[in-house]
């Protein structure tokens, strides 16, 4: 006898719950600086609070295990991006092509996912640099609501406040 699946609202209405979309943000932002000097700055996570509102309460828990980005790369930090509540949140740097772009993996954290590329690319004048994240909210259809509510807002203005901090550390981009 072949194996029958038997959908009705019931079960359909399970699976949703269970399941919740991934999410995208992408960024691009020009500046007047060298690629090594952008490659330098953005692949030192001792900068990334230079970067970060500072209502997010960011803080790196983890050493760094040498200067330079690599594979493997384990990175610790608290975050305080709800009420001020302190969350822990490790990223695992998983791929690094040295000068053009790395990426960073939540392995703990608040997403069910988190997979961050950061790329550089050398233009006429200075440096394009491109963000491209995708994330997912852990809760089903609950985290669907919590990131039309809040957490996509949210996301987007740490990245606006990161579009304006780094125009003050290297200036406008005029090409």
């Amino acid at each position: 006898m072949a194996f029958q699946r038997i959908c009705t609202t019931k079960t359909l209405l399970t699976c949703y719950i269970g399941m919740s979309k991934v999410y995208s943000l992408h960024t691009i932002q020009n500046l007047p600086i060298s690629l090594d000097a952008a490659w330098d700055f953005f692949s030192s996570p001792a900068n990334l609070a230079k970067i970060t509102p500072a209502h997010m309460g960011f803080n790196i828990k983890s050493k760094f295990h040498g200067e330079k980005m690599y594979p493997g790369q384990i990175i610790e930090y608290t975050v305080k991006p709800l009420l001020g509540i302190p969350m822990y949140w490790m990223t695992e740097i998983t791929h690094v092509q040295e000068g053009k772009y790395f990426v960073d993996e939540q392995r703990f954290g608040p997403y069910s996912l988190w997979h961050h590329q950061h790329h550089f690319k050398a233009i006429n004048g200075g440096v394009c640099m491109e963000d491209i994240v995708h994330y997912k909210i852990p809760m089903g259809f609950l985290g669907d609501i919590a990131n039309w509510v809040m957490v996509n807002k949210q996301l987007q203005g740490i990245f606006d406040f990161r579009f304006k901090a780094v125009e003050e550390l290297f200036g406008t981009y005029k090409p």
